[in-house]
């Protein structure tokens, strides 16, 4: 019965994540108010990883998110990468496992659960963020 609940929540969580991932899209198409072009910086970093990461990985990125409890799997620190890695920022592996090149096998197969095909499917505009990702990681390492 608990794990039927568990379930449940995971579904629902991502049910709730996918419809708003879908909502920020089309709203972002319908937008009509003209603005200087952003560099992919810590802030939008920060914004994907909100909207994308921190249900597990918690919003401070220490693996405590609202749905960690709900995972089968412990959901990794990732403000300790750079330390698992005697002191230097994985960079390369990290954009390899959001890119789905490296499997990760808390995510169930090469792509991250449900957002490996949302960044591909928004091409150079998802190759951005990736990058903005990286980056802010790179920054919360303790």
């Amino acid at each position: 019965m608990r794990k039927l609940g568990s379930q449940i929540l995971i579904c629902a969580i991502m049910a709730t994540l996918v419809a708003f991932a879908a909502t920020s899209v089309y709203a972002q198409t319908k937008l009509t108010k003209a603005e200087n072009a952003k560099s992919a910086n810590t802030s939008k970093g920060k914004d994907v990883y909100r909207q994308f990461c921190a249900v597990c990985h918690g919003p401070d990125a220490k693996g405590k998110g609202p749905a960690a409890d709900a995972l089968k799997v412990k959901v990794t620190d990732l403000t300790q990468l750079s330390r698992q890695n005697n002191g230097k920022f994985p960079t390369l592996h990290v954009k390899n496992i959001l890119t789905g090149v490296d499997a990760v096998t808390a995510h169930g197969n090469v792509e991250m659960p449900i957002w490996g095909d949302t960044f591909k499917s928004i091409g150079a505009s998802g190759e951005m963020r990736i990058d903005a990702l990286v980056e802010y990681l790179q920054k919360v390492q303790r």
